[in-house]
């Protein structure tokens, strides 16, 4: 009984969320799994793991995850601290704050962009300069 239940534990945390074509949901969503989102979502989405919007696939609202591939669109900001991969289909409008980021052609965005941890640096490389210059 115990290996059952060690197997039921170790599949919650990787268990794979599915949103389907011509479901609406209104509301935020926290997850420690995966997501994949092929209706509509009004609301936030935070996840532990990676999130997959198909291409009939609608977000309205905030997204952080640690990696996504997007086919579908994003209004609000998005925020994922691995890998952001936008596919051809793939829509976006709002910010985008991301470790590393693919962009197929075709994809469209419109918004800015921070990829890295050199965006992070920057800012407190130039602080110490404009002490020095003061």
């Amino acid at each position: 009984m115990l290996g059952l239940g060690n197997k039921n534990s170790s599949s919650e945390g990787s268990a794979i969320n599915l949103i389907g074509s011509g479901t609406q949901i209104t509301g935020d969503i926290n997850s420690t799994g995966d997501v994949r989102i092929d209706g509509t979502l009004t609301g936030n989405i935070s996840l532990n793991g990676r999130l997959v919007i198909g291409p009939n696939g609608k977000i309205e609202g905030h997204v952080t995850c640690q990696n996504a591939d997007i086919s579908g669109e994003i209004k609000g900001k998005i925020n994922v601290s691995e890998i952001l991969a936008l596919k051809s289909t793939a829509k976006i409008l709002g910010d985008i704050a991301t470790g590393k980021i693919s962009i197929e052609p075709g994809a469209v965005f419109t918004g800015t962009c921070n990829m890295g941890a050199i965006v992070k640096n920057i800012k407190n490389v130039s602080e110490p300069l404009a002490a020095k210059t003061a």
